[in-house]
């Protein structure tokens, strides 16, 4: 799952849906000049992203020659407002790849088409595959699996005389001290960590205390609650284990490539668990996964996986037979796998990745490693969010550094916070 920042907006998409019923036409890709069947399929991500995904095309299109692929790439930033524009002029893709955070959004619209029974899902974990149903129909297909962790680099610990934490235990408090010292024994040259306003984090948090992210179309984390993660934010601050407000905005803004651990300037953060790799890369150090840091007394620690991306059908493609197959090929040939490894997490599907497991880096094998470890611990995948919460990270994030900033206080911020955020998601 991307962290960057998102683009597109439940008002956005709501005006482009309403624009559906005055527009006309089919969002199928047709048929080419040759006769063939033409499949376009909508993704985001990087260039290397791209490659691999024109090189898993290109295995479907010679195992279906009479079928052509068309792949409809963008960056993050840009995808959600593209296909909102596209889905509005009924030219939607066949086949489209969503986050879970906007997939009630077009499945409550119709725009989705229910893919049970025409791929197979047999080698998915139930609870994983549930992720993607609404109302009892499966909209969506897991390409992979994720968790939200914290991200550490041991070379940075050890440089400023610190030792990994002992994550089965380690308290938020714990978490704080430990940046602090890191910021201070760098002299200032390495922040402690960098902070985090991913609505994943606050929900991992509000878990520990058995609150719920969502209450059906409502928010169920308590103002309390919101108040004490915003603490730990603060705290950071106070004691320098992280930038100041204005250095987190201008850091929370930018994407993970350009994030202190991957710029060589901190020692930690909280990441989506397919992006250690990207950062292991781009810092050209060793990192980490940790369990989040815990509250004293907690029962639970609150993480959970979450399929990374999902493969879904236009409801109004004419070719949905096609469709289902190519998302049926992209989710369980152990070829693709082996080109795909955890670019959208590691795989979904047990027999893929059993096929494609000595074949990931290491980082990813660390990632591996670590869903091994903590599986036992983790809580269940949460269904799909209400329509709306496509915006709740930037909801959140604003309120969050109005406290951080002092514009705001944070009883008054988090009464705010709720009350924009269930207008979002009220349906």
């Amino acid at each position: 799952m991307s962290s960057g920042k998102k683009v597109w907006s439940a008002a956005l998409l709501a005006t482009a849906m309403l624009a559906v019923t005055a527009a006309c036409g089919s969002g199928s890709g047709g048929e080419s000049a040759d006769g063939k069947i033409k499949l376009r399929f909508s993704y985001w991500g990087s260039a290397a992203r791209q490659q691999m995904t024109e090189e898993a095309i290109k295995k479907f299109e010679a195992k279906n020659p009479n079928i052509d692929v068309e792949g409809e790439f963008s960056d993050f930033a840009a995808y959600y407002e593209s296909l909102s524009t596209k889905v509005a002029a009924s030219d939607a893709p066949d086949v489209i790849t969503l986050e879970i955070r906007g997939l009630r959004e077009y499945a409550d619209r119709g725009t989705l088409a229910d893919l049970a029974s025409t791929v197979n899902t047999g080698d998915i974990d139930p609870k994983v595959l549930g992720t993607g149903a609404i109302d009892g129909k499966q909209y969506a297909i897991p390409t992979g699996v994720n968790a939200f962790s914290l991200v550490v680099s041991p070379t940075e610990l050890e440089a400023a005389g610190q030792k990994l934490p002992d994550d089965t235990k380690w308290t938020w408090d714990d978490y704080v001290n430990l940046a602090s010292k890191i910021s201070e024994k760098s002299g200032g040259k390495i922040y402690g960590t960098q902070q985090s306003f991913n609505p994943a984090y606050l929900q991992i948090f509000a878990a520990q205390k058995g609150e719920p992210f969502y209450n059906g179309n409502k928010i169920g984390v308590s103002p309390e609650t919101i108040k004490e993660w915003w603490t730990t934010h603060q705290n950071l601050i106070k004691t320098k284990g992280s930038p100041d407000a204005a250095k987190t905005a201008e850091i929370g803004a930018q994407s993970v490539d350009q994030s202190l651990l991957a710029t060589g300037t901190g020692a930690m953060g909280m990441w989506w668990s397919n992006q250690l790799g990207g950062i292991a890369k781009k810092s050209g150090k060793d990192v980490d996964l940790l369990r989040m840091p815990k509250r004293p007394g907690a029962t639970t620690g609150g993480m959970f996986l979450q399929p990374a991306m999902f493969y879904t059908a236009s409801s109004k493609s004419e070719h949905a037979a096609e469709a289902a197959k190519f998302i049926d090929f992209m989710i369980n040939d152990p070829e693709v796998g082996g080109i795909i490894l955890s670019d959208r997490g590691l795989p979904a599907s047990s027999k893929v990745l059993a096929a494609v497991k000595d074949k990931l880096p290491p980082t990813d094998k660390k990632t591996l490693d670590f869903l091994d470890k903590v599986k036992g611990e983790l809580a269940d995948p949460p269904a799909a969010p209400p329509k709306g919460a496509s915006a709740m990270e930037d909801i959140l994030t604003r309120y969050s550094e109005e406290v951080l900033f002092g514009k705001m206080t944070p009883d008054d911020a988090a009464q705010k916070f709720i009350t924009e955020a269930n207008a979002s998601i009220a349906g």
